[in-house]
């Protein structure tokens, strides 16, 4: 396989989506889609995003979604809704047409993610608070919403750090790739 590197520093195969086994790219859309719905997000808009995800150019038309995913238009439509409504994907005019194409919002579309989650995490923990005080925090279901909030704080305190050492570890595989395509 033939790889090169793109502006962002990715490789991609240069023989592009034409050579994949279609009915295996389809397989994993779905197994993939079927994770994040059993995570929690909407059916559609996980297999849309699926889809997106899976696309060499990480955009597509609405009508090329549906035709993939072999849905209505109105299907695609209300996946994309949703799934800009969480800042994963956003809407693009074609240059010289009327439609849009719709693309995943970044690379780091996932680290995003996690960064918006930290001000839930924050709103979650506040509400457990209130709770805990609601409930009296020596009762069984005090004690149990007080470690929840314990855990809410937890995750926001260590995610930050996280994400740092994943941007950190991200800057270094694109430095060695650019290396080796320099030697290469």
């Amino acid at each position: 396989m033939r790889e090169t590197i793109e502006p962002g520093g990715a490789p991609e195969d240069t023989r592009g989506e034409a050579a994949r086994d279609e009915a295996a790219v389809s397989r994993f859309v779905e197994r993939f889609a079927a994770d994040l719905a059993e995570a929690g997000m909407q059916r559609m808009a996980a297999r849309v995003f699926a889809a997106l995800l899976v696309s060499d150019s990480g955009a597509l038309t609405s009508a090329e979604l549906a035709e993939r995913l072999r849905i209505s238009p109105a299907a695609v439509s209300g996946a994309i809704r949703y799934l800009s409504q969480v800042d994963m994907v956003v809407r693009e005019r074609e240059p010289g047409s009327r439609r849009d194409r719709y693309r995943l919002y970044n690379n780091g579309v996932w680290y995003e993610t996690l960064t918006r989650r930290d001000q839930i995490l924050a709103r979650w923990e506040s509400t457990m608070r209130d709770g805990a005080k609601v409930l009296g925090p020596a009762t069984p279901a005090g004690m149990r919403i007080t470690e929840t909030a314990d855990f809410f704080e937890f995750v926001q305190r260590e995610l930050p750090k996280m994400l740092e050492r994943w941007r950190t570890q991200q800057a270094e595989r694109r430095a060695a790739e650019a290396r080796e395509a320099e030697a290469g």
